[in-house]
Order: C-alpha cells, then sequence, then structure tokens
C-alpha cells in the first residue's frame, strides 16, 4: 500500500484527483493548503504529494522548501497551464515534476505511478544479483545500495536526480540532449522538457560541484546536451 497526499485549496480539485488514483494500492490522504500539508507528512509515511502552487496560509513553493530540509519523497507540483514561472519555481525548490490544469486523468496516472516506481526503487535495499557500482573522481555510486557518496561522504539526491546520475555515471562521455534524459528518466514525451531538466541539472551540480559555475563532472556540451566527464581525478 502507497501512500499519496494530494495537497489543494479546492475542494473539487482534490475529489477529481482521488477519483483519478483511486486503487487498491494506493492510500490517499488529503490537505487544503501547506502548512496542514506538513504537518500531515509529520504523521504520516507519504511516498508521493501532488501539490498545489497557489494556496492560502502557505503555498505551494513555501511548503516545499520546508518539505525538502528533511525529506525527498517525490512532489508532483499541480500549476496552472499559463503559469511558467511556477513550474520553474517549483523546480528550483525540489519538485520533480509538474502537472498542469486543467488534468488528464491518464498523465495524472502516469506521472504518479512513474514516480513512486523510481522513489520505491531508490528505497529499496534488497540485494539484486546485478550489482552495479560506479566511480567517477570522488563520485562513488552503489546502485545495490541506492547510495551515492562524494569523497566518501554521502551525498542526498531526490530520486529523479539519483535516475539522472545514473544515466550519466553509467555512460561516461557520452552526450544526452534534454529529450534524451527526459524519455529515460521520466518516461514519458520530452514536451517542452528543456527548462525541466535543466533545472535538475543544476541542482546536481550544486550537490557534486566544488564549484558549480566551473563542473567538473557535469558538463554542458553547447547545442547538444550534457555529459559526465571521463577520467576525472578526485
Amino acid at each position: 500500500m502507497y501512500n499519496i497526499l494530494i495537497c489543494d485549496d479546492e475542494q473539487d480539485i482534490v475529489n477529481a484527483l482521488k477519483i483519478y488514483l483511486t486503487s487498491p494500492e494506493l492510500n490517499l490522504y488529503e490537505a487544503n493548503t501547506g502548512v496542514q500539508a506538513l504537518e500531515l507528512l509529520e504523521r504520516e509515511d507519504i511516498h508521493l504529494v501532488l501539490m498545489d502552487v497557489m494556496m492560502p496560509e502557505m503555498d505551494g513553493i513555501t511548503a516545499m522548501v520546508e518539505l525538502r530540509r528533511h525529506s525527498n519523497v517525490p512532489v508532483i507540483l499541480l500549476t496552472a497551464k499559463s503559469e511558467d514561472t511556477d513550474k520553474i519555481l517549483g523546480l528550483n525548490a525540489g519538485a520533480d515534476d509538474y502537472i498542469t490544469k486543467p488534468f488528464n486523468p491518464v498523465e495524472v496516472t502516469a506521472r504518479v505511478r512513474s514516480q513512486l516506481r523510481r522513489y520505491l526503487l531508490l528505497g529499496s535495499r534488497v540485494e539484486r544479483a546485478a550489482q552495479e557500482h560506479f566511480v567517477i573522481g570522488g563520485i562513488e555510486m552503489d546502485d545495490a545500495g541506492k547510495q551515492v557518496r562524494l569523497d566518501g561522504e554521502p551525498v542526498a539526491l531526490t530520486p529523479t536526480e539519483y535516475e539522472i546520475l545514473k544515466l550519466m555515471m553509467a555512460n561516461p562521455g557520452r552526450v544526452f540532449s534534454p529529450k534524451e534524459i527526459y524519455r529515460q528518466v521520466w518516461k514519458d514525451e520530452p514536451l517542452g522538457c528543456d527548462n525541466t531538466v535543466a533545472v535538475h541539472i543544476r541542482h546536481l551540480r550544486e550537490k557534486l560541484e566544488i564549484n558549480p559555475a566551473e563542473p567538473r563532472y557535469l558538463k554542458v556540451v553547447w547545442g547538444q546536451g550534457y555529459k559526465m566527464e571521463k577520467g576525472v581525478r578526485s
């Protein structure tokens, strides 16, 4: 049973999302403000959050900042179709994905299940037969244990950040376009994905690079995409 928190100040939207997501394997919680969402997250073991941006008392972006102080639970933001600024602010604050209103039920279900798969896989500690271990410079990834270390120190990554890093570390030197990264990590068609991917790459640089403005590991290849540099010394 997976616990999903739906947070929106419009009860009609909460009710619609509950209809879309009703399933024997999903336990649905609801909140109407960011404050209520944070309080519920402290009490319950939530596996994924659907959070509206514009809410009274505490908006979704502020709640996101507070949440990311202590949790990497996946968050999908609910935004108005025309509010691109909200999407970028949300991604910068730590959101894993966003869905625009009005909702497509199929899209809602697909994005929720995609994020759940990524989060639960990242949180799993079950040993697998085919263990994978990547080391590039001072970055070490143990994919069997779902752990990343930088110069021996653990690094906290969101599930999306982890999957992007894994893709890049498994293919050092290969240039991935934003569309390729989106297809492989989000498992979805890359419509308007450039900003989404760029924000997550920047977050990875902030966590892994000594100087994010002059990265040693995650390099941009102008006009083409991103790559993990090979042969970096720790």
